[in-house]
């Protein structure tokens, strides 16, 4: 099966790693993975800021690097739900409309794509010890994403996982707005990490590294005992 990565740009510029474990992963199942060195930003930050021009001129750059006809696999759930419902308003009523909407349907976040396209929750993955899961807001309000990771977590041969209680709020990262409302979103951080703490986990997993950066920055901050950990790391852990 052919695969195409998006690499976001945090993946890109702070965690390459998770981007370079998410193609093991991938071709250990059997994909022939392929990536577009020219390919840059989805357009999310532009857009989010308002900036609707300048995000098309993205975009449009974004659909002409990608085959709209094969998989597009990304760990980011921020950027494939931006891309997933978004992308039709950016290109409505436009040349680039059909080519769009196949793009749409072909972009995939990397859980849901082991999960649901190949169809695999095991991996042989290895990690000893407790983690607890943190819904990112792109993942699971944009695409919907909620058993996927925890299937494929559950899995992870040594590894407990343990539901925190504040599982589904968001860390307080929010792109521009942890620079905007730095106070607000410290706080939310420090809520996240405190729930996580309180399972006594010693690793927060997620789907999207920006969510992780910033409960990481907290932790740091505060010398706490935990970390975090992208879901392509862990399943390319062991192997």
């Amino acid at each position: 099966m052919k695969v195409q990565l998006f690499i976001p740009c945090f993946v890109d510029q702070l965690y390459p790693d998770t981007g370079m474990n998410m193609v093991k992963v991938l071709e250990k199942l059997g994909c022939e993975v392929t990536y577009n060195t020219k390919q840059t930003c989805c357009g999310q930050p532009a857009f989010n800021a308002g900036y609707r021009e300048e995000a098309k001129a993205v975009a449009t750059k974004f659909l002409n690097d990608f085959d709209s006809s094969n998989y597009i696999v990304s760990p980011s759930g921020s950027c494939t739900g931006y891309v997933r419902n978004y992308y039709d308003t950016i290109f409505d009523n436009s040349s680039g409309h059909n080519q769009c909407n196949q793009l749409r349907e072909n972009m995939f976040e990397f859980t849901e794509f082991l999960t649901k396209i190949l169809k695999v929750d095991n991996v042989g993955a290895v990690l000893n010890g407790k983690a607890t899961y943190h819904d990112a807001c792109g993942a699971l309000r944009e695409c919907n994403i909620k058993s996927a990771p925890r299937q494929l977590l559950n899995k992870v041969s040594g590894l407990e996982l343990i539901e925190m209680k504040e599982c589904e709020t968001c860390c307080g990262f929010g792109g521009t707005f942890a620079i905007k409302y730095e106070p607000i979103s410290m706080g939310m951080a420090q809520t996240k990490v405190k729930s996580a703490l309180e399972t006594g986990a010693q690793y927060i997993i997620t789907t999207d590294v920006s969510c992780m950066m910033h409960m990481q920055g907290y932790i740091n901050e505060n010398n706490l005992p935990i970390q975090t950990m992208h879901i392509a790391d862990v399943l390319a852990s062991g192997w």
